[in-house]
């Protein structure tokens, strides 16, 4: 059971750092407070690019993330 109900999905499988984090970012920007964006990615090193860029960005907080079937999926909350 998770505490947060996705919102809206981002597809940015098949894309390569650093496309995941930037296309995330301008989602996040057009979301409401409070909404939830799942982000479905293939690059293993979206995992850490997407954790250090939500500890860096006021705003965001990246609440979960989960690997199945070599598609990673990443759940970023907008707080403000």
């Amino acid at each position: 059971m998770t505490d947060y109900e996705v919102t809206e999905t981002l597809d940015v499988k098949g894309e390569n750092c650093p496309m995941p984090v930037v296309k995330t970012k301008q989602r996040v920007d057009a979301l409401d407070a409070g909404a939830v964006l799942e982000v479905a990615a293939t690059d293993p090193g979206s995992v850490s690019d997407l954790s250090g860029w939500a500890d860096a960005t006021p705003g965001v907080d990246l609440v979960d993330q989960r690997e199945d079937a070599d598609v990673y999926r990443h759940y970023v909350r907008k707080t403000e």
